[in-house]
């Protein structure tokens, strides 16, 4: 399943994040409707943890200038100081996703804002029925 997820999430592959998420969420929603059955749920919310952290891998790597990172940041409503501080940052690309800056304004909310289904509610719906 995880080599399966980083061949989507790969931040070389340059498509879309729409389809980049659109593939994941077709993956990911017929694996769990297949495994439904087993016990797993703390296992599905570090997955969940680590497809966000991948997904943020592939924003920073298609921001690639320090201006674009700046603009996007602040568009997610960042302070100028935080951002000018984590646009400048020299750490590597998967180290930055870890910032809880980057981590908060690019949390939970902002992904299921743009399409990203969840696998533990998807676990939930079908364990309950």
């Amino acid at each position: 399943m995880k080599e399966k997820i980083r061949f989507i999430t790969n931040p070389v592959w340059s498509i879309s994040m729409d389809e980049r998420i659109l593939k994941l969420n077709q993956y990911l929603m017929g694996w769990i409707g297949y495994f439904a059955l087993a016990d797993a749920k703390k296992a599905l919310q570090s997955i969940e943890e680590w497809i966000r952290r991948r997904f943020r891998l592939c924003l920073w790597s298609q921001w690639k200038r320090i201006r674009t990172r700046y603009r996007e940041l602040r568009s997610l409503g960042l302070s100028h100081v935080q951002v000018i501080e984590i646009a400048n940052t020299r750490k590597g690309a998967w180290r930055t996703t870890k910032t809880p800056q980057i981590h908060k304004a690019l949390g939970v909310a902002y992904w299921q804002q743009q399409g990203l289904k969840s696998l533990v509610q998807r676990y939930s719906v079908i364990r309950q029925a």
